[in-house]
Protein backbone atom coordinates (compact mmCIF):
# COMPACT_ATOMS: atom_id res chain seq x y z
CA UNK A 1 0.00 0.00 0.00
CA UNK A 2 1.21 3.06 -0.70
CA UNK A 3 1.99 5.74 1.82
CA UNK A 4 -0.57 8.05 2.87
CA UNK A 5 0.14 11.83 1.89
CA UNK A 6 -2.76 14.00 3.68
CA UNK A 7 -5.14 14.12 6.18
CA UNK A 8 -7.75 14.12 3.06
CA UNK A 9 -6.40 10.70 1.96
CA UNK A 10 -5.91 9.14 4.72
CA UNK A 11 -10.28 10.06 6.15
CA UNK A 12 -10.73 8.70 2.60
CA UNK A 13 -9.32 5.46 2.63
CA UNK A 14 -10.57 4.66 6.59
CA UNK A 15 -13.95 5.32 5.08
CA UNK A 16 -13.58 3.08 2.38
CA UNK A 17 -11.86 0.21 5.36
CA UNK A 18 -15.70 1.22 7.34
CA UNK A 19 -17.54 0.67 4.46
CA UNK A 20 -15.87 -2.99 3.91
CA UNK A 21 -16.17 -3.68 7.48
CA UNK A 22 -19.92 -3.06 7.25
CA UNK A 23 -20.88 -4.59 4.07
CA UNK A 24 -19.34 -7.71 5.35
CA UNK A 25 -21.57 -7.08 8.37
CA UNK A 26 -24.55 -6.20 6.88
CA UNK A 27 -27.25 -9.20 7.44
CA UNK A 28 -28.13 -11.22 4.72
CA UNK A 29 -24.80 -10.42 2.83
CA UNK A 30 -22.89 -13.51 2.21
CA UNK A 31 -19.52 -13.96 1.41
CA UNK A 32 -18.27 -17.41 -0.18
CA UNK A 33 -14.70 -17.12 -0.75
CA UNK A 34 -12.82 -20.17 -2.19
CA UNK A 35 -9.29 -21.41 -1.35
CA UNK A 36 -7.14 -21.18 -4.62
CA UNK A 37 -3.64 -22.41 -4.08
CA UNK A 38 -2.00 -24.90 -6.15
CA UNK A 39 -3.08 -27.65 -3.93
CA UNK A 40 -6.47 -26.23 -3.90
CA UNK A 41 -6.29 -26.40 -7.86
CA UNK A 42 -4.83 -29.81 -8.19
CA UNK A 43 -7.78 -30.78 -6.21
CA UNK A 44 -10.41 -29.38 -8.17
CA UNK A 45 -11.04 -26.00 -7.24
CA UNK A 46 -11.75 -24.37 -10.68
CA UNK A 47 -14.67 -26.50 -10.69
CA UNK A 48 -16.04 -26.29 -7.46
CA UNK A 49 -15.66 -22.85 -7.68
CA UNK A 50 -17.26 -23.34 -11.17
CA UNK A 51 -20.69 -24.90 -9.60
CA UNK A 52 -20.52 -22.04 -6.97
CA UNK A 53 -21.19 -19.68 -9.91
CA UNK A 54 -23.45 -21.17 -12.09
CA UNK A 55 -25.86 -22.44 -9.00
CA UNK A 56 -25.67 -18.44 -8.46
CA UNK A 57 -26.95 -17.64 -11.96
CA UNK A 58 -29.19 -20.29 -12.50
CA UNK A 59 -30.91 -19.32 -8.97
CA UNK A 60 -30.68 -15.77 -9.64
CA UNK A 61 -29.57 -14.96 -6.41
CA UNK A 62 -28.09 -11.37 -5.65
CA UNK A 63 -26.24 -10.37 -2.03
CA UNK A 64 -23.53 -12.83 -2.34
CA UNK A 65 -19.73 -12.18 -2.93
CA UNK A 66 -17.69 -14.94 -4.18
CA UNK A 67 -14.16 -14.19 -3.99
CA UNK A 68 -11.10 -16.99 -4.07
CA UNK A 69 -8.22 -16.44 -2.48
CA UNK A 70 -4.41 -18.59 -1.41
CA UNK A 71 -3.64 -21.64 0.16
CA UNK A 72 -5.41 -21.51 3.80
CA UNK A 73 -2.93 -24.31 5.26
CA UNK A 74 -5.12 -27.41 5.38
CA UNK A 75 -3.88 -29.15 1.81
CA UNK A 76 -5.27 -32.37 2.72
CA UNK A 77 -8.52 -30.99 2.66
CA UNK A 78 -8.85 -28.56 -0.31
CA UNK A 79 -10.60 -27.92 -2.24
CA UNK A 80 -11.70 -25.82 0.83
CA UNK A 81 -14.68 -23.36 0.64
CA UNK A 82 -15.39 -20.36 3.33
CA UNK A 83 -19.22 -19.44 3.84
CA UNK A 84 -20.19 -15.87 5.95
CA UNK A 85 -23.31 -15.06 6.28
CA UNK A 86 -24.28 -11.12 7.53
CA UNK A 87 -22.25 -10.96 11.12
CA UNK A 88 -22.27 -14.86 11.73
CA UNK A 89 -19.06 -16.49 12.35
CA UNK A 90 -17.67 -18.14 9.21
CA UNK A 91 -18.08 -21.72 8.21
CA UNK A 92 -14.96 -23.25 6.47
CA UNK A 93 -15.60 -26.47 4.48
CA UNK A 94 -13.53 -29.03 3.37
CA UNK A 95 -13.11 -31.50 0.37
CA UNK A 96 -15.78 -29.40 -1.50
CA UNK A 97 -16.38 -31.15 -5.15
CA UNK A 98 -18.67 -29.36 -7.75
CA UNK A 99 -22.03 -31.22 -5.93
CA UNK A 100 -20.83 -30.66 -2.20
CA UNK A 101 -20.64 -26.55 -3.28
CA UNK A 102 -24.32 -27.18 -5.11
CA UNK A 103 -25.33 -28.73 -1.50
CA UNK A 104 -23.84 -26.05 0.41
CA UNK A 105 -25.04 -23.52 -1.45
CA UNK A 106 -28.39 -24.39 -1.76
CA UNK A 107 -28.65 -25.81 2.17
CA UNK A 108 -26.39 -23.23 3.82
CA UNK A 109 -26.20 -19.98 1.53
CA UNK A 110 -30.05 -20.22 0.34
CA UNK A 111 -31.89 -21.97 3.56
CA UNK A 112 -29.43 -20.86 6.88
CA UNK A 113 -28.55 -24.35 7.44
CA UNK A 114 -24.63 -25.52 7.69
CA UNK A 115 -23.78 -28.59 6.05
CA UNK A 116 -22.27 -30.03 8.73
CA UNK A 117 -20.55 -32.97 7.49
CA UNK A 118 -18.56 -31.43 5.51
CA UNK A 119 -17.52 -28.67 8.42
CA UNK A 120 -14.18 -28.19 9.09
CA UNK A 121 -12.58 -28.12 13.10
CA UNK A 122 -10.74 -24.40 13.41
Amino acid sequence: MPAVKSLEELKRVREEALAKKQLKATPGNVQVIVAMGTCGIAAGARDTMKSILSFIETEHLSGISVTQTGCMGMCEQEPIVQVIVGDQAKVVYGKVNAEVAAQIMKQHVQNGTPVKVYVLPL
